[in-house]
């Protein structure tokens, strides 16, 4: 069975780079795969992908030797969790995390028993980690990524008990829900004061839960800010964010009137 290189590196206390995949295309995530990130979320929260497609982005991905297939669900439910994870993806990102309570649904809904409930059926998971179902079950358990996302201000606050539920990986920070639930809609300020020591907050948990901390970025001088900073789980942006923000800045390079 195939190790998950992204739970080794966790393990080891090692940056963990990845982005957000949002077009519902496995052509798409294979090219992007091929770029050497350590993860790619594919995004069925906010974006139209079906399961199957979902599947043909894991396989996709799996084409890379060094880039682990995870998938952010719709809702913190057990139907969503163990779909995906059927289907190939080598973890989960768990949104709107905001007790304790939320985390432990989340975390027994990714494991076998004794640790959880997944049920055990068939599944591209065998083919995914190159493994018979026999031996999939027996160490998935230890092989799995859980991501909690903290996007809201209770989740803030609640941190530290969120964080501390075992089989919890990493404590990921949403920064646009959070400063919603903060009142800030309409006039985010990611540098405001208060916004800031929600942040450190959240890092600090983590730290001390012995988790990583997480957290979604736009561009490589932010990420190499928040690395400095101590987090070690960080989202370089989506490849839509990207194309367009590359179609943008080349479209406005081109003069028409000229000709």
């Amino acid at each position: 069975m195939k190790k998950n290189h992204l739970k080794q590196l966790l393990r080891e206390k090692k940056p963990c780079i990845g982005a957000w995949l949002s077009i519902p295309s496995p052509f798409s995530a294979e090219r992007v795969a091929s770029l050497g990130f350590d993860w790619l979320v594919v995004d069925m929260e906010h974006n139209p992908i079906s399961i199957e497609t979902a599947a043909a982005m894991f396989m996709a991905i799996n084409t890379s030797n060094y880039t682990a297939p995870m998938v952010r669900i719709p809702w913190n439910n057990g139907e969503h969790i163990k779909r995906v994870l059927d289907a190939g993806a080598w973890g989960i990102f768990v949104p709107m995390v905001n007790s304790r309570a939320d985390a432990e649904a989340a975390v027994a809904a990714a494991m076998y028993p004794p640790k959880g409930y997944r049920s055990n059926g068939g599944g591209r998971y065998e083919v995914s980690f190159d493994a018979s179902r026999a031996e999939y079950t027996s160490k998935a358990n230890d092989e799995i990524v859980i991501a909690v996302q903290i996007e809201h201000i209770q989740a803030v606050e609640r941190a530290e008990e969120i964080l501390s539920v075992p089989g919890v990986d990493v404590g990921f920070i949403g920064p646009n829900d959070l400063m919603s639930s903060m009142g800030m809609i309409g006039k985010m300020d990611i540098n405001d004061p208060k916004v800031v020591e929600a942040i450190d907050h959240v890092l600090k948990s983590a730290e001390k839960c012995g988790v990583a901390a997480g957290i979604s970025l736009q561009n490589a001088q932010e990420v190499n800010a928040r690395l400095k900073q101590g987090f070690r789980f960080l989202q370089l942006s989506s490849d839509t964010n990207m194309m367009m923000a590359a179609f943008k800045n080349e479209l406005a390079q081109i003069n028409k009137d000229r000709f």
